[in-house]
């Protein structure tokens, strides 16, 4: 609402100034007067404001030099064009939105690019991170992981990709962008030990893949 009445107050601004220019030629002079007029009829109703009765020249009618059957005709006609233009602005937004989801549709398939910058979690031992997509309505994941190698030393175990963790979740369709939540799920899994607390020698293990955490975030698009 806010924004609206922004741009009607900017237009009317813009008319005043070259309505007192004194430079317009009498018949664009007395279509620019009843835009206004016109305009602030409009903000009017959608305020919730009073509706000013005017003549065909856009000037206020005087109810004490106007008679009481000329008053109600020319407010059934200010309100029917308001109302055209209310409905005239409805039609034009649901257009803008029938053609947006044209526009998707249209469009073969989507992606969504995630750059991994960080696993602050103490883990202790080596780990792996699994990130993927989840539907939560339909309980199931809707792509593939992306699996990065997590060392017990807070550091990637290929170096040479650190602060290169980037992956791109490819063909998304228009079938994606209809369901209600995705969700973005990251798995971490402890590969070492069956304990972490086993110190045994004789007993101790190795490469074992235990689940340690998993974290998600709505996805927004």
């Amino acid at each position: 609402m806010f924004h609206s009445v922004r741009h009607m107050i900017y237009d009317l601004i813009e008319w005043r100034s070259q309505i007192l220019s004194g430079t317009l030629p009498q018949d664009e002079l007395k279509e620019l007067k009843k835009k206004v007029t016109a305009k602030i009829d409009y903000g009017n109703r959608i305020l919730d404001l009073d509706l000013v009765v005017r003549d065909e020249d856009g000037n206020i009618l005087d109810p004490e030099q106007t008679s009481t059957i000329s008053l109600f005709r020319a407010h059934e006609i200010a309100s029917k064009q308001v109302e055209e233009r209310l409905q005239e602005e409805k039609s034009q937004k649901q257009n803008i939105d029938i053609n947006r989801q044209a526009k998707f549709a249209a469009t073969p398939s989507f992606a969504l690019f995630v750059n991994l910058k960080n696993v602050v979690c103490k883990i202790g031992e080596d780990a792996e991170v699994l990130m993927s997509l989840y539907d939560p309505l339909e309980s199931k994941f809707i792509s593939e992981n992306y699996l990065v190698r997590w060392s017990s030393c807070g550091l990637p175990k290929d170096i040479d990709r650190l602060h290169n963790l980037r992956a791109v979740f490819t063909d998304l369709g228009s079938k994606d962008l209809k369901r209600e939540k995705i969700s973005f799920v990251c798995q971490i899994v402890r590969v070492g030990r069956m304990e972490l607390r086993d110190n045994n020698t004789r007993k101790l293990t190795s490469g074992l893949r235990r689940p340690f955490g998993v974290a998600g975030n709505s996805v927004c698009y």
